[in-house]
């Protein structure tokens, strides 16, 4: 009886001096969060406060959270902010709402990412949910606490003194003597040990559970969780493949051009030097002749090669020279528009360069048209590539226009393509490829 009176007593503590304060606050703290999202669209004040006041209701929440793991003697990990990979459509609408009214009105880029991230946490969400029914259950668990650890002192001095207080009452009853005041404290003493013992340690565990069912996110939740950690890992693994695979491909460049090239190079000068020493014997000097025109086919070929692999002219002159080079050796009239694309990640240089290069390719043999268009421009972590002409359009993928090719390397990357080509045109090639922040 003595560990469970003991028990009664910590958990009766925990609802009177945890519960009931955390209650009470949770009835100001959730209107003082309403107020901090109103000011956040009507004055600049709530974009430090409504961020501020969020995370303070996450930490709080995952505090409460770990407390009834450990109250229930379960070992609960705190959460942690992480993106959600796919918010729900209310916390989406949310998110979108409030980032609308902050770059129209206050223009305030610097918090948006902020906002936007808690905003499209589920973890936000289940705490909020937590918050508003804490002010009720926290607050009313709390005065149960405070009955059962005052209950028992408080019958013993009620039954001794109710016919020397007026109106004293015992179970709601005033005694009309003393055998039916004595009685009723017996029996309100009863009720008040019953609570202290068991009904205190039951309502604290009852709590306890149904904060982590608030709190803990689903198993649905947790498996689009763990999906989204492993769709993570794999876009680095892919990215660091495609940049090691890209420092490859430079490698070998510059083997082939300091290298082979060299070489066939003064293969093709030595032997236009011996063609022209054995003029006088004109089998051996078509020989010759033969051998030199070869090699300097393969240098020709092996310039194509290079260019295929990694465009030497984009380490020379980064993507807005080399794209001037493609458009000035287009036969078809193109303008180029290249807005302030920053410093671009290799691999992004290289697919953009090439998919301008096969799709004014594509408009120079199959388009028919009289006039191109190409833009690069950079919004935030995304590089937008654009080709527009006036030809035929009736663009098909089935027959082998390069389009294949162009969707492929840009996926490679975790890029997006889009293709707009009706019959009789005009034809648009947008792509957008991810950059970094």
């Amino acid at each position: 009886m003595a560990g469970r009176t003991a028990r009664g007593l910590r958990s009766s503590a925990d609802l009177l001096f945890v519960s009931l304060p955390s209650g009470m606050a949770a009835m100001v703290a959730l209107p003082l969060l309403g107020v901090t999202a109103l000011t956040t669209i009507i004055a600049g004040l709530g974009l430090v406060l409504f961020p501020l006041a969020l995370e303070v209701v996450r930490r709080w929440a995952d505090w409460e959270r770990r407390r009834s793991g450990a109250l229930l003697g379960l070992g609960v990990p705190p959460s942690t902010v992480v993106r959600a990979p796919g918010p729900t459509t209310g916390a989406r609408g949310v998110a979108g709402s409030f980032e609308r009214v902050l770059r129209s009105h206050l223009g305030a880029e610097w918090t948006l990412a902020r906002i936007r991230r808690l905003l499209t946490d589920r973890a936000t969400w289940r705490a909020v949910r937590w918050l508003l029914v804490h002010l009720v259950v926290g607050t009313a668990s709390g005065l149960v606490g405070l009955t059962a650890i005052l209950g028992v002192p408080a019958t013993i001095v009620q039954t001794f003194a109710w016919s020397s207080i007026q109106g004293m009452t015992l179970l709601g009853v005033t005694p009309p003597n003393w055998p039916v005041a004595l009685l009723l404290g017996g029996i309100q003493t009863a009720v008040c040990v019953w609570l202290l013992c068991w009904g205190a340690p039951w309502l604290a565990h009852r709590q306890a559970r149904m904060t982590l069912r608030l709190l803990s996110p689903s198993a649905a939740e947790l498996r689009a969780e763990e999906l989204a950690a492993r769709v993570d890992v794999l876009t680095q693994t892919r990215a660091g493949a495609v940049d090691a695979h890209d420092a490859e491909l430079r490698r070998i460049e510059r083997d082939l051009h300091d290298g082979t090239q060299a070489r066939l190079v003064s293969i093709a000068m030595r032997l236009g030097v011996a063609e022209q020493t054995l003029k006088d014997d004109p089998e051996v000097a078509k020989l010759v002749q033969e051998a030199r025109v070869g090699a300097e086919e393969a240098m020709q070929e092996l310039r194509d090669v290079i260019r295929t692999m990694y465009p030497p002219i984009l380490s020379d002159r980064g993507l807005d020279g080399a794209l001037a080079a493609l458009v000035a050796r287009c036969p078809v009239p193109t303008t180029l528009d290249v807005g302030d694309l920053g410093k671009l990640p290799t691999p992004v240089e290289a697919a953009a360069y090439f998919v301008v290069a096969e799709a004014l390719t594509n408009v120079a043999k199959h388009s028919a048209a009289t006039e191109a268009d190409v833009r690069a421009s950079r919004y935030d972590d995304r590089l937008v590539v654009e080709v527009r002409d006036n030809g035929i359009g009736g663009i098909d993928e089935s027959r082998g226009t390069g389009v294949a090719g162009i969707r492929r390397r840009v996926g490679a990357i975790d890029g997006a393509s889009h293709i707009e080509s009706p019959a009789g045109g005009p034809s648009s090639l947008l792509v957008e490829l991810p950059c970094g922040s």
